[in-house]
């Protein structure tokens, strides 16, 4: 069975910085494409960034680039989402999403596994 669980989310002073780690679990075959979305709300769900496990091409939104980097450890199985200089607008639910198929995307109807979610607050 297919889990993907993300930590590292909680209360941050604007400027500052946090880092998700998403541990995925039950993958058995091939390759796969890891996402990070948010969901703030009243608002759609928001693609992040996103890395292919084949190579290090990532593919980062234009409201975050810059300041979050995503990064991944395909020994461990987990992939992670380093937050700088983070901003009130930041402040939503993050999601961490797998395809299997290995193309990066930050459209949610593209992946076929989701997390929990990990709550982000940026207030001071």
């Amino acid at each position: 069975q297919v889990q993907l669980e993300e930590s590292g989310g909680g209360l941050v002073q604007p400027g500052g910085s946090l880092r998700l780690s998403c541990t995925a679990s039950g993958f058995t075959h091939g390759y796969y494409a890891i996402g990070w979305f948010r969901q703030a709300p009243g608002k759609e769900r928001e693609g992040v960034s996103c890395m292919r496990r084949g190579d290090s091409n990532t593919v980062v939104a234009d409201s975050v680039k810059g300041r979050f980097t995503i990064s991944r450890d395909n020994d461990k199985n987990m992939v992670f989402l380093q937050m700088n200089n983070l901003q009130h607008e930041d402040t939503a639910v993050y999601y961490c999403a797998a395809s299997i198929v290995d193309v990066c995307s930050t459209w949610p109807p593209d992946y076929d596994y989701w997390g929990q979610g990990t709550q982000v607050t940026v207030s001071s």
